[in-house]
């Protein structure tokens, strides 16, 4: 069954129409053909997904990041990579499905891949822990990034989280210290790094996965510290403020290019990339491999130098003036 968002009603109105007329041809408007009907419709249609897909305001950005049938990581892998070989565990506890990662081909380049995972219904949800990873999932990506820099292959990471898990248990197994040893240790990778958000970044949960000599960002994938709702419920001390809490964090993709915080904006098919999987993994190959090959041709020492100031540079202020009055 299909889903759709409040503000595609306009769109789905004018697809019905289109598909009654092709299903009862004979209820054409008098005085006009069938083809020349069918036409106008399918114009009207066209300007009316551009009128409403170029102008999103960014809660209805992030209401496509979270689209149910937008692609998650595992179909970016099997429609961008190929041979994909997945390793499990963390060596210390346990196996965490809300990441998944291992060996694969990006075209003829040979990478590590980690990214998190959604699930598509209730029984994968739980098994993926509707994509918020415990402890043992960001260890179990530092020893797969640790494997990737011994043997000297690319990282590739696909971030699709809302934040990582805040439960009791997560908390018991140190998971605040499982994302900041991540932190450090990613930032002195000798190999190239290439992070991008395929739908929500969600706080120190997206960035556990997420420090890199580039980031991308999919045009309708958001990244931030804290969801519009967790903003709204401490700012506005109302959640259906969270529109408002969504547009002041300037948290969008073109948003974010802007302020720095991200390299590059992936393009995706108009609707988004749940409307065309197959041509939004041919778009995210190419990106990434030329990311790559321009990481690839900088030196192990411009290549951390590069690094460590692209996030040294994040995050300005503001400090008033002492001048006397």
């Amino acid at each position: 069954m299909k889903h759709h968002l409040d503000f595609e009603k306009p769109i789905v109105e004018l697809e019905r129409k289109l598909e009654d007329l092709r299903q009862h041809p004979e209820t054409h408007s008098l005085g006009i053909s069938f083809e020349e009907e069918h036409r106008m419709l399918q114009v009207k249609l066209g300007e009316v997904k551009r009128q409403v897909y170029s102008n999103l305001t960014p809660w209805q950005r992030v209401q496509m990041a979270r689209h149910p049938r937008r692609p998650y990581t595992l179909d970016y892998i099997h429609l961008a990579f190929r041979d994909f070989e997945e390793l499990h565990g963390d060596r210390i506890y346990g196996d965490d499905r809300a990441v998944v990662g291992g060996f694969a081909y990006l075209g003829d380049q040979r990478v590590v891949l980690i990214g998190t995972q959604k699930g598509r219904d209730t029984k994968e949800n739980i098994l993926r822990n509707f994509g918020s990873a415990h402890p043992e999932g960001y260890r179990k990506a530092l020893r797969l990034m640790q494997l990737a820099n011994r043997f000297g292959l690319p990282i590739v990471t696909l971030i699709d989280t809302a934040g990582a898990y805040p439960g009791v248990g997560a908390e018991e197994r140190h998971i605040a210290e499982a994302i900041a040893v991540n932190l450090r240790e990613m930032m002195l990778l000798e190999v190239p790094v290439v992070a991008c958000v395929i739908g929500e970044g969600g706080s120190g949960g997206a960035l556990g996965i997420g420090v890199a000599d580039r980031v991308l960002i999919f045009e309708n994938a958001y990244y931030s510290v804290i969801s519009p709702e967790g903003c709204a419920a401490i700012l506005w001390k109302d959640r259906k403020a969270s529109p408002q809490a969504a547009a002041a964090l300037k948290i969008t993709a073109t948003d974010l290019q802007q302020l720095g915080l991200v390299d590059k904006v992936v393009p995706e098919p108009l609707g988004g990339a749940h409307h065309d999987p197959v041509a939004t993994a041919a778009t995210l190959r190419e990106v990434l491999l030329r990311h790559l090959r321009e990481l690839d041709a900088l030196t192990v020492e411009a290549r951390l130098e590069q690094r460590y100031r692209k996030f040294r540079a994040f995050g300005r202020y503001m400090e008033p003036s002492t001048a006397a009055a």
